[in-house]
Formats: C-alpha cells, sequence, structure tokens
C-alpha cells in the first residue's frame, strides 16, 4: 500500500486536504469518488516530497507560455472537429521539448483509456492547476470543451501578459539596485581603507566627517562577510517564521497597508481574484467552487482568508459584494461594480470588467513607481559617493592649504 496526498472538493464545495493508503493512484482516486468527492488532485507523498528539492533544478514541462499555447491550439483543434484523443495526437506531433512530449503522451493514453481529459490532467499532479481542471471539468460537463478552453487559454495569456509586464520593468531597476550596492559595498570596503595608513602618515587633522567614513570603511573591511552571512541568516529566519500561517497572514495584512506597495498589491490581487471568479462563473462553475479555488489563486494569505469568510457568509444566504465588503481589504470600486453585477444577473461579465479596470490601474501604479524609483536610486547613488567623495578629499584639500 502507498500513501498518496489529495485534494478534493465535497458536495458543498468545500476544498478537502488529506492522505489516505491505496495500492496505486487510480486506486485511490476511485476511493475518493465513491465517498462522493469530486477530485482535484492525487500525489504519491514521497513523490510530493522530492518535488520540493527536485522543483530548484527541474523545470516543469510546460511552461506558463508553453500551457497557453497547449490550451490554445487543443481549443483551435476541437473547434475544427478533431476528437480530442485525434488533437492530443496532433500535438503530440509537433517539435517539442520531451518532457513536453512525455506529458502529452501521458494524457492522450489516458483518454483514450476512457478518462475524461479533466481526470487525465488532475493526475498529472501541480502542473495543471485547480482552476485549470475545474474548467476542464465544467466544460466537460456543459458540453462546449473547446469554448471553455478557448476561454481558459485566453486567461493564461492575459496572466502571463501581466507577469511578463511586471518582470520586465523590475529588469533595470532591479539590476541598478545590485550595481548600487555593489558599487558601495566595493568602495567602502576596498577603496576607503586604502586612505587610512596615508592619512596617518601626513599627519593632518582629520574631520569628523572624514573620520566616520574611514571607520564605517574599516568595519565593513573586517567584517563584511560576517554581516553579509548574517543578512542571510535574517532572510532564512523570516522565510522560516513565515511559514507559521498566522504570522504570515498578519505579515501579508501588513503589507496591505504599507503606502505605495500596499495599494498596488491590492490591485493586482483584486484583478488576479475577479478574473479567476468571472471565468469560472462564465463557464458554469458554481459560486462556491469558484470561491474556493479563487481563494488559493490569491498570494496575499489576508486576502485568502477574506475570500474564505465570504465564501461561508455566501453559503448562509449573503450576498458576495456584501460577504468580500466585510473584511475592508478590497477597493470599494470593485465592490460597488459587483454588486451591480449580482442585481443584473451579469455577475461573471462585470467580474471580468473588474479584472480589466484593475490591471490597467495596476499597470498604471507599476509604471509610476518605476518612474519614481529609478531616478531615486541614481540621485541616492550621486549623493553617497559625492559624500565619500567629499570625506576623502577634504583632508588633502588642508594639507594643500597648509603647503
Amino acid at each position: 500500500m502507498a500513501q498518496f496526498r489529495y485534494r478534493a472538493l465535497d458536495t458543498a464545495g468545500e476544498a478537502i486536504n488529506g492522505q489516505l493508503e491505496a495500492p496505486g493512484q487510480e486506486e485511490a482516486v476511485n476511493q475518493l469518488q465513491e465517498r462522493g468527492l469530486l477530485v482535484l488532485q492525487v500525489v504519491p507523498t514521497q513523490g510530493e516530497a522530492a518535488r520540493g528539492w527536485r522543483a530548484w533544478f527541474n523545470r516543469d514541462p510546460l511552461s506558463g507560455a508553453g500551457l497557453a499555447q497547449f490550451t490554445q491550439q487543443l481549443a483551435t483543434l476541437l473547434s475544427a472537429g478533431q476528437p480530442l484523443d485525434r488533437a492530443l495526437s496532433i500535438l503530440l506531433s509537433q517539435p517539442s521539448e520531451d518532457k513536453s512530449r512525455r506529458l502529452i503522451e501521458r494524457i492522450r493514453e489516458r483518454v483514450k483509456g476512457g478518462r475524461p481529459l479533466s481526470a487525465a490532467l488532475s493526475e498529472e499532479g501541480g502542473q495543471f492547476s485547480q482552476l485549470y481542471i475545474s474548467m476542464v471539468r465544467a466544460g466537460e460537463a456543459g458540453g462546449s470543451l473547446e469554448d471553455t478552453l478557448a476561454q481558459l487559454a485566453l486567461y493564461l495569456e492575459r496572466s502571463q501578459a501581466l507577469r511578463g509586464e511586471v518582470i520586465n520593468a523590475l529588469i533595470y531597476p532591479a539590476f541598478l539596485v545590485v550595481g548600487v550596492l555593489g558599487s558601495l559595498a566595493l568602495l567602502m570596503a576596498y577603496v576607503v581603507p586604502q586612505f587610512v595608513p596615508i592619512f596617518a602618515d601626513l599627519g593632518v587633522p582629520v574631520p569628523l566627517m572624514t573620520q566616520s567614513v574611514l571607520w564605517l570603511g574599516q568595519f565593513l573591511s573586517n567584517y563584511g562577510l560576517l554581516i553579509l552571512i548574517g543578512l542571510i541568516a535574517s532572510l532564512w529566519l523570516l522565510g522560516a517564521r513565515l511559514r507559521d500561517p498566522e504570522r504570515r497572514m498578519r505579515w501579508d495584512r501588513r503589507l496591505l497597508s504599507v503606502r505605495l506597495m500596499g495599494p498596488l498589491i491590492q490591485r493586482l490581487e483584486t484583478a488576479r481574484l475577479a478574473r479567476t471568479l468571472g471565468t469560472l462563473l462564465g463557464n458554469g462553475v458554481p459560486l462556491l467552487s469558484a470561491l474556493s479555488i479563487g481563494r488559493q489563486v490569491c498570494a496575499n494569505r489576508a486576502l485568502q482568508g477574506a475570500v474564505s469568510e465570504a465564501a461561508d457568509q455566501v453559503k448562509d444566504g449573503g450576498s458576495l459584494a456584501a460577504a468580500l465588503g466585510s473584511s475592508r481589504l478590497l477597493p470599494h470600486l470593485s465592490l460597488q461594480m459587483i454588486q451591480v453585477g449580482e442585481e443584473s444577473g451579469q455577475l461573471d461579465a462585470m467580474l471580468i470588467k473588474v479584472a480589466d479596470i484593475f490591471d490597467a490601474e495596476a499597470r498604471r501604479g507599476i509604471d509610476r513607481l518605476l518612474a519614481a524609483l529609478v531616478p531615486s536610486l541614481t540621485i541616492v547613488m550621486a549623493v553617497l559617493v559625492a559624500f565619500i567623495m567629499l570625506a576623502i578629499m577634504l583632508p588633502l584639500m588642508s594639507l594643500t592649504s597648509n603647503i
């Protein structure tokens, strides 16, 4: 008997995580289905543990862009009237990496064996998200798998586009920060200490500013490695402490209240949550199940908790806008638009509009932040270098004037 870890939804749409013993993965799935659970993922616990450290060295068979391309191509082939197994065979014949080919081949073999596509995807562990599998399952139930895949491809493409824009925008500031810190560390740790014996031999009066810079340079030269080790250890300790759910919840809640960064994180998370809920509802997924999936899409733990509480209130008969508004973590405009969507019976379309609005606001916020960050870093670098050079030049200027 082997141990398996599973994720599933019960009849009320609540997410359930747990472990069970079974002779194999297929038997584990059957056991869960006999309990009336909707299986989302079943993975061996040993394989899951190995995945934790292997993830640092091994890439997933399909990257974010590769997954969007796979979804779009599969939707196109199904729309052209191709059977599912035939469409997967066509995708398999295209040039691709070995990992991608093996993944598609495993999915095709399961489909040929009579498994629905959603079940075939769920057996691939973390490669396909709960959102992806749930939408595919909803498309199968509604008989519109090709349309669902097309919408899913659009969702993935937009998510990848936003992520790519953020990464591209941060590349230059990241290199600038590394350059600034590296240059200052090199200047203080290796260049400034060279002037200590020179000023001692000259016997000129050393101003307080110069003494401070020389002392700091000597300190960094002697203890710089220990400081670096201490910083790394502090970051590791902070990461270990944030693994505690309660501490992570408090940390993420504080992040939302930080000036400049808090509103930006709020807009990004609101857009992601709204797009996920709108896409799921538009494809026939029940609201409670959509909220359960949307909670896992949120990266901020405080917002995850707010969505969980909202799901409980919706289950008791409350409206989505009022339930999400009780946490006071989402923008007021988004709550108003959600309320309008509920009253008009077009909640899914209104959620997509909310996502579009806050995607655009997040992009503008990122652009403004970076527009201020780059010149600010340049000015700080110039001021610090000028301060250090002035501190070094003052004793030399004093010596020159005495001569």
